[in-house]
């Protein structure tokens, strides 16, 4: 009995050094392909968060890899596993709208006039997010710009792929439109707002809502650090910024290609830009390509990139990136022409600035009224940490200040 518990234990200690050895090693080794530039706020803080995020993801893949649940299943728990209970300043409720679930958040104060409405959509690279992951965003908009917010939990991908998420959040803009007199909005100031790839969602509803004349217009939307095309992953920021936390140039790539069909057997290619042909990408050259990023926006070590072409093969596989409702910067200027008044948020530290940038441009070219908001000491995903306890950053409060 006794040698059995000695034993026992000896496996207990070793597995627990292999596991912490696995994880440092794991932890290490993505330090070694990132840097936080100067500039950043808070650096300190971001490598915490930043460690936190990797560890979590070794654990998830060590829990894989023995059969116990998919790494993807446990990094989901672990960011919704927090419950912030009753709010003093608002009525919280689930709903179904259609198939998919809402979180309503509606200011107790009494209002004399209809309220504005706002159908958020999460970030989280349409593979993580959820209503609780975004939970305290949306009660920070909802009770300090006293507004109806509607949080839409989409279905993601790789379960679910495009364009699950970008249809369940065109869904449930249009039902809560149809039923908007239940909520006291005004059906005349309704704004789609959304963070990372919550943001190409409600860039992509708006634009499909433009055309429609059975619905009231929307008065604007709010895209916060938007991924909004998958032609060029080699854009100034893209370079720039291909190793800050918290989104790597890589994952983002990874990440688009799990929304589009669950496979990044092409991830290389995307990478390098061999995955669209290059008559395709010369004809979108006018809306993507470096040579619309100001200058200042090039001078963190940009190298101009080759055109590549790719093979039949290939761009079979990834052909619907080029679609406006999974990449909305290549829509026709006659759909972007009818776009509602917009504001869109950037960081000065995020591959995603670029699209950004190049997002407002167009809008602007095509006589949209557009405020661009940028964060020169931001981060990819700073906005959803603005009230992290200890980890919060200065940056993010005033990129959701001005968001309010």
């Amino acid at each position: 009995m006794a040698v059995a518990y000695t034993l026992l234990v000896l496996f207990l200690a070793v597995f627990v050094a292999g596991f912490i050895l696995l994880v440092m090693g794991a932890i290490n080794f993505d330090f070694s392909h990132s840097e936080i530039p100067p500039g950043v706020n808070q650096p300190v803080k971001l490598r915490i968060i930043h460690i936190i995020l990797i560890s979590t993801a070794v654990v998830g893949k060590i829990l894989e890899n023995i059969g116990i649940c998919s790494g993807v299943s446990f990094v989901r728990y672990m960011q919704g596993r927090k419950t912030l209970g009753v709010d003093p300043k608002l009525f919280i409720k689930d709903l179904w709208f259609e198939k998919v679930p809402v979180r309503i958040y509606q200011p107790k104060v009494p209002s004399a006039t209809q309220r504005r409405g706002v159908m958020f959509f999460h970030g989280g690279g349409w593979v993580f997010g959820s209503l609780e992951t975004h939970e305290k965003l949306c009660r920070f908009i909802a009770s300090e710009s006293e507004s109806v917010v509607v949080s839409v939990g989409y279905r993601l991908a790789p379960e679910h792929k495009y364009p699950a998420a970008y249809e369940d959040c065109l869904h449930a803009t249009i039902h809560f439109m149809n039923n908007i007199e239940r909520y006291g909005v005004d059906p005349a100031n309704v704004i789609v707002c959304g963070d990372s790839a919550g943001g190409n969602l409600a860039a992509a509803v708006s634009q499909t809502l433009a055309g429609r004349s059975d619905l009231p217009k929307l008065r604007a939307q709010i895209l916060i650090y938007p991924g909004l095309q998958a032609l060029d992953f080699n854009l100034p920021s893209y370079q720039q910024n291909r190793g800050v936390p918290l989104l790597f140039r890589e994952r983002a790539a990874f990440y688009l290609l799990q929304y589009l069909n669950g496979d990044a057997s092409y991830l290389e290619e995307v990478l390098e830009g061999s995955h669209i042909p290059i008559d395709i990408k010369l004809n979108y050259r006018k809306w993507v390509s470096p040579d619309n990023i100001p200058e200042k926006f090039k001078v963190r070590g940009y190298k101009p990139h080759v055109l590549l072409d790719c093979t039949t093969e290939v761009y079979e596989t990834v052909k619907r990136l080029c679609e406006p409702n999974l990449c909305p910067l290549l829509a026709e200027d006659a759909i972007v022409q009818q776009l509602p008044e917009s504001f869109i948020l950037t960081c000065e530290f995020d591959v995603l600035r670029d699209d950004g940038w190049l997002y407002k441009k167009r809008l602007g070219d095509n006589g949209v009224r557009v405020t661009w908001y940028h964060l020169e000491d931001g981060f990819h995903g700073v906005i959803n940490s603005f009230n992290s306890d200890w980890l919060s950053f200065s940056s993010g409060k005033r990129g959701l200040d001005n968001i309010v």
